[in-house]
């Protein structure tokens, strides 16, 4: 009990002094390099009291002059509730509701309208929807909140030819975990997120989304394409290059590695944004790649340690796993820190703070002095 004490204690201490559990606990918890752009259409419908599909009756009537002043009535469109999709018990279908309209859609057009504090609801800006969107709403609120099934559903719609329902269909997938995602590999055409992975006109934020996917469903017939886009200089090639090498290390495994070391890390000439994606393609795998032992992960880290301009990177990773190995090259960088790489003696003050070798308070207790003399 008071070991399970101490190591909580200790956890925590580190967890204060580092400061950096919040990028790594998310990628347990959303795709690792995704990054949604809106709500989806699944929260925003569980925000709101009713959500109605209705078309348009009539356009706003246009005002012959100018308002005389404040709190004159801003003009509404008209539309005739064709379908409810929630809040059945406030709204019924062929009632009309009113609401503003700033647009110039045919009469007949459907739309997506929702509302919120009932009894007098206040209805939202009208979206337009396609067929293919109303059936697609209302298929969504019958999903499992979670699982497999959810997400199949989803993927059916990725890169879709209606924009806003590939968009809604890829922030789904980048708020899924890596695990729940995983969960779908049977399910998942590979060809087609080759496919995708290859169009240089998919954003690069889809295109990472592709690769994690990839990596799930691919295999080593995958790793010259994989391998070739990582080496080229064509920025396009390397978009969304963390995610690109984690799918690498994923299918390759160990034997990956020495690549990505000698291309982002032991390379010094190595730009700072692709030496940063490999480091949080690596810190994937610490958490939940999973198919390299983290001993070896570490190893690469210490690459880094060569760099002092870049050394910051990975220090707290070491504290985070533990790795107290690396104490007097830690205190070596902070000593010879100058203007160029100041900003290591922190995360190195930091890593002392925390490391329970005897020899890590004596090292903490010199870099103490050294700043008061500065």
């Amino acid at each position: 009990m008071a070991h399970s004490l101490s190591k909580l204690i200790f956890s925590a201490v580190l967890t204060a002094a580092i400061g950096f559990v919040g990028p790594l606990a998310a990628m347990g918890t959303a795709c690792p390099f995704c990054s949604a752009t809106a709500q989806t259409f699944s929260e925003e419908i569980g925000t709101m009291d009713v959500v109605v599909i209705a078309r348009l009756v009539a356009l706003p009537p246009k005002k012959e002059k100018a308002d005389d002043g404040f709190g004159s009535d801003i003009p509404k469109a008209k539309f005739e509730i064709l379908r409810v999709i929630k809040g059945d018990r406030l709204a019924k279908p062929k009632e009309t509701i009113e609401t503003l309209y700033l647009g110039e859609a045919k009469v007949g057009t459907a739309f997506l309208v929702q509302g919120i504090d009932p009894p007098n609801l206040m209805w939202s800006t009208p979206l337009p929807l396609s067929d293919k969107a109303q059936e697609y709403l209302g298929k969504i609120v019958k999903l499992p909140r979670e699982g497999a099934e959810r997400y199949t559903f989803f993927q059916n719609y990725l890169e879709d030819a209606d924009e806003m329902l590939a968009r809604d269909a890829y922030d789904e997938f980048a708020k899924a975990s890596y695990d729940t995602v995983r969960t779908l590999k049977e399910q998942m055409d590979h060809e087609k997120i080759v496919g995708w992975v290859k169009d240089p006109n998919i954003p690069a934020s889809r295109r990472r989304l592709y690769l994690v996917m990839l990596g799930i469903c691919g295999s080593e017939k995958d790793l010259p394409l994989l391998e070739k886009y990582i080496k080229s200089e064509d920025r396009k090639d390397k978009a969304g290059l963390d995610a690109l090498i984690a799918c690498y290390i994923t299918l390759k495994k160990e034997a990956g590695l020495p690549l990505i070391e000698d291309l982002f890390l032991k390379n010094k000439k190595s730009d700072y944004a692709d030496t940063y994606a490999a480091i949080m393609a690596l810190r994937f795998h610490t958490t939940d790649g999973k198919v390299i032992q983290k001993k070896r992960l570490l190893e690469a880290f210490h690459y880094m340690l060569e760099r002092p301009d870049l050394a910051d990177l990975v220090i707290p990773d070491l504290a985070r796993y533990e790795d107290w190995s690396s104490v007097d090259k830690l205190f070596d960088l902070y000593k010879k820190a100058d203007e160029k790489t100041s900003w290591v003696r922190v995360p190195v003050v930091n890593y002392l703070r925390v490391c329970p070798l005897p020899k890590a308070k004596e090292l903490l207790k010199s870099a103490r002095k050294s700043t008061r003399r500065r």
